[in-house]
């Protein structure tokens, strides 16, 4: 039982053991795929945010590729909004627009982005990424929303997408799988070209082919 007395969601039940954790890193614990044996090697703050070393990884993708705008759906607690935000504050420029639809974890995220310090390079939205409107070109696309919807955003947000901007889609594992079969149903289609990162929870990196050189 959580809140008011109903059953918990399941973002609200990871919400709460995120918060029992304190930050502590631990072990990830997402089953074993035939691309990522070993999972046990990585590590995790909770078993929604993205794994300890993708967090690493964004944030040098953003000192790499120097993104003026970035737009992550799903922002959950925050923590990958802040991590790539580090980013934009080494490069001095950039800005991240981040949506989380839950009201509750919406209010919980904006608390710890503000008290990460990191709040002026992030704007936090209360919105569906099937909704919300962003002005200007996307230099950096990080899809990190329900397993559901992920292809109807990113066939939603590609036109606004640079052609050498960056599509990274989370949680592209063989298990559960829906994001990678999106995925590869995207590439057969010749929408997006992409390669598959053998993470724990897998992650996509990709590009779109229209206006390539």
């Amino acid at each position: 039982m959580g809140l008011f007395g109903k059953k918990l969601k399941q973002e609200h039940k990871v919400m709460l053991q995120a918060e029992r954790a304190a930050g502590a890193q631990l072990p990830e614990y997402h089953r074993a795929t035939p691309e990522c044996p070993h999972p046990e090697r990585w590590s995790m703050y909770d078993s929604m945010t993205a794994e300890v070393e993708v967090l690493e990884f964004l944030a040098t993708l953003v000192t790499t590729v120097k993104p003026e705008l970035i737009v992550e759906t799903g922002a959950f607690l925050g923590v990958s909004a802040v991590w790539m935000a580090r980013g934009l504050e080494r490069n001095g420029f950039g800005r991240i627009v981040s949506c989380e639809f839950d009201p509750v974890v919406f209010a919980k995220a904006q608390e710890k982005i503000t008290a990460s310090g990191m709040a002026q390079w992030i704007e936090l939205r209360n919105a569906s990424s099937l909704e919300m409107t962003v002005d200007g070109t996307i230099d950096l696309f990080f899809s990190d929303s329900d397993l559901e919807i992920r292809e109807q955003e990113i066939r939603r947000f590609l036109p606004q997408i640079r052609p050498t901007g960056l599509i990274l889609m989370h949680d592209a594992g063989s298990h559960p799988g829906i994001v990678r079969e999106a995925a590869l149903r995207m590439e057969s289609e010749g929408l997006i070209s992409m390669v598959l990162l053998p993470t724990p929870r897998g992650l996509v990196v990709g590009q779109k082919r229209e206006g390539r050189t």
